[in-house]
């Protein structure tokens, strides 16, 4: 290695962290049990501060439009609906049950204690309106709507004052809440009970499979304790972020299973590091050294990649996924804080306790424990992979272009209550508003008129309206009196069906005396779309540009930045190809317990993404850090591709296999976006690990031979001054001992597999 490269990572630079970690392990441990106690504090409660929506654009025509609609018209926008059964009353002369005295009696008595309910507003019924939408197609059953405004949190605190009140049985009716709201408050409800089952899931699973790849219930303890450290903490920050801005709960999905997984990839990196340097030779506090140099500079590394894969999510507006981006950015950042402060702490109380408790030493009888990445096996399956590799390659990419083929056709659509399960109380009165009242109430498309305009203008305008291809009826129009209006239009079909956001587009470009903007869930939905396509290239464009600066860094090659993007982009394939195939087409529904809804939500594949190429960086970092440390050695390209799956195979498989469980434990919610979220990214780290980092990465550096490390000679100078590796460079009179150690390490690894 050069001078330059000496220089730049010597271990005169590392070794301040190293000491600060190390000097006073049990005090290092104490500040972190304060902190995370603390933490503990301050997210208590999180989940009832968050918002279970977000899917909006805030800037777009339709929240504009819904926000005046809301001062102006509290009536137009109802949020809240009672579903009034009078299937049991008793009718004369052929009267709808609906109809029926004690029915109307009852009926208006509950619309008006409605109305004097402290923090509700806009309350109108078929009984006041004799509006047909409100009222069901076989007479049985009618609407009551609602709207209690305000932020999302203090509307659902008004639902559960008066929700008891009004759910059950009053005389002759059966009344049910429904409406926008009810179904948000539910899934929020319901997600913070899933997550609860996730959890208890995915831990105790998760603890046995550490112990069967370490071999050690002590080593296989550390990596839960980083993860918890790291969950605590997000919520803690989540509390913090909800004073400032709105966050979706579905986040907390993520920072469980990020806080989880990542926790684990990284504690797995060092320790297994530190335990090849123990079976090395060397004594505890050179292994700890060593492997904050060489390990804990990859886990810094692979942080990186992945908080800015993450964190390209800001740039959309809707905070759905903005969320995201915040619990993603500070779980991976304090998982890799707690790998790299309590996990060498630990170390050096444990020492070569470290293997206390190996339930593999003691089955074979004394003979050493394997580590998770010194398989032979991988090595003798990557050569083989590299003597076939044009077949290899063209194969498992055919492969997985074929399995991300469905994505094609795939149709977005936005979160309604069919994300619930069939017997959620929302979910069931909005299922008998879709298929028994035309027309879905609060499902239309509103048009809000402003400025002057004469009685005749206005029923011109609703003629005009009523005529365009995909409507079904226009009503209104409903004035305040001071130069605005609305109309209500209700579509053809689906309520946000291709229909629906055809008419959405017509009615923004028809010729009006007045200035009109659109709102209703069509629009939000064709509003949504247009915001996602507006950021997707600068979201794209940052994640694929930082990836190749930071890849670059890592390895000092131009080829190889660009390979790690096609290849992590190709891993994909199959995830997005499933959650079409599965979710929009309806397979394996009955199995996985979910309502096929037609479409995907629009923001879910921008989020899958990001957190699956985020991984996906990850486990190549893990790889190329070790590529890139054994070509330095000797030169050999070939030898160093064998070197470092066979080093790290076992344990990128082993790290996401374990992700994987705890993403599918969150793929056990009865919500459809996070079953979908959650096994569609297990799916995605299990096709990376096993198929793309195993044959695909070895085939193509094959193929691109001593090519695969070129730069122009300008670039390696960068990369020499500021260039990131886990080789183990330092300075030998500042760490005695460690020089020794390592040749031992590096002579009791043949370097020809």
């Amino acid at each position: 290695m050069s001078e330059v490269k000496k220089s730049a990572h010597g271990g005169g630079r590392g070794g301040g962290w190293t000491r600060f970690v190390t000097a006073r392990p049990r005090l290092t441990l104490l500040v972190a049990l304060v902190l995370t106690a603390l933490a503990v504090l301050a997210g208590g409660g999180v989940a009832d501060r968050m918002g279970s929506g977000g899917w909006e654009d805030p800037a777009a025509e339709s929240t504009y439009a819904t926000e005046a609609l809301e001062r102006q018209f509290p009536g137009s926008q109802p949020n809240v609906l009672l579903l009034v059964d009078a299937a049991g009353a008793r009718t004369a002369g052929g009267a709808a049950a609906v109809d029926a005295p004690a029915v109307v009696a009852e009926a208006r008595r509950l619309a008006e204690r409605l109305d004097a309910e402290p923090g509700v507003e806009g309350v109108g019924s078929y009984w006041s309106t004799g509006s047909p939408a409100l009222r069901s197609e076989d007479g049985h059953q009618a609407v009551i709507a609602a709207r209690i405004p305000g932020e999302e949190k203090d509307a659902a605190a008004v639902l559960d004052r008066i929700a008891p009140t009004y759910r059950g049985t009053h005389g002759p009716v059966e009344v049910s809440l429904g409406g926008g709201l009810a179904v948000r408050h539910e899934m929020q409800n319901v997600i913070q009970e899933d997550l609860l089952r996730a959890e208890l899931i995915a831990l105790p699973v998760t603890l046995v499979l550490l112990v069967m790849v370490f071999g050690s219930a002590v080593a296989a303890l550390l990596p839960l304790g980083v993860g918890i450290v790291a969950i605590l903490g997000t919520n803690a920050v989540l509390r913090g972020l909800t004073e400032f801005t709105d966050v979706s709960v579905f986040a907390q999905n993520l920072t469980t299973a990020l806080g989880l997984g990542l926790a684990i990839d990284y504690a797995l990196f060092v320790v297994r590091r530190y335990r090849e340097e123990l079976a090395a030779g060397a004594d505890t506090h050179t292994a700890v050294r060593t492997t904050l140099r060489t390990a804990g500079r990859t886990v810094l590394f692979s942080a990186l990649t992945v908080a800015v894969s993450l964190a390209a999510m800001l740039v959309f507006p809707q905070y759905f996924l903005r969320s995201f981006a915040y619990a993603g950015i500070a779980v991976v950042l304090l998982a890799a804080t707690a790998a790299l402060t309590l996990l060498p702490a630990a170390l050096v109380l444990l020492g070569d306790r470290v293997n206390a408790l190996d339930l593999r030493r003691l089955l074979r009888r004394g003979r050493a424990p394997k580590e998770a990445g010194d398989g032979a096996g991988w090595g003798r399956a990557a050569a083989l992979v590299m003597r076939r590799a044009p077949v290899f390659a063209v194969v498992t990419t055919a492969g997985l272009v074929l399995l991300g083929l469905p994505f094609l056709g795939v149709k977005f659509g936005t979160a309604d209550d069919r994300q619930l399960p069939v017997t959620a109380s929302s979910r069931v009165v909005q299922d008998e508003l879709r298929d028994g009242f035309p027309g879905n109430p609060g499902g239309g498309i509103t048009v809000l008129a402003e400025g002057a305009a004469t009685p005749a203008q206005y029923a011109d305008y609703r003629e005009r309206i009523s005529a365009l291809d995909g409507v079904a009826r226009a009503e209104g129009p409903v004035t305040d009196g001071g130069g605005a209006a609305y109309f209500t239009v209700v579509p053809d079909g689906e309520t946000v069906g291709a229909g629906a956001q055809r008419v959405v587009g017509e009615l923004r470009t028809a010729e009006a005396p007045f200035a009109t903007s659109v709102t209703g869930p069509a629009a939000v939905l064709v509003d949504s779309k247009d915001a996602i396509a507006e950021r997707l290239p600068w979201a794209a464009g940052i994640i694929v540009l930082v990836t190749l600066l930071l890849v670059f860094l890592l390895t000092g090659s131009l080829v190889i930045p660009v390979q790690a993007v096609l290849l992590n982009a190709l891993s994909l394939t199959a995830m997005f190809g499933a959650v079409v195939w599965v979710f929009q087409e309806g397979h394996l529904a009955g199995l996985l317990g979910f309502t096929s809804t037609g479409d995907i939500e629009t923001t879910l594949p921008v989020l899958m993404f990001c957190v699956a190429f985020g991984l996906s960086m990850d486990y190549g970092v893990f790889l190329l850090s070790r590529i890139k440390e054994e070509y330095d050695a000797t030169g050999d390209h070939e030898h160093s591709v064998r070197f470092g799956l066979r080093h790290t195979g076992g344990l990128i498989t082993a790290a996401a296999v374990i992700l994987a469980v705890v993403m599918v434990a969150i793929g056990t919610s009865r919500v459809t976006n996070t079953k979908m979220l959650g096994l569609g990214v297990a799916l995605a780290v299990l096709m990376d690990a096993m198929v793309v980092r195993s044959l695909l990465v070895p085939s193509v550096m094959k193929l691109t031979g001593r090519l695969t490390w070129w730069a122009p000679a300008p670039l390696r100078r960068f990369h020499d001054r500021f260039g990131i590796s886990e080789t183990d460079s330092y300075n030998p009179e500042q760490t005695p001992g460690v020089e020794e150690v390592s040749e031992k390490r590096r002579e009791a690894t043949p370097l020809r597999s």
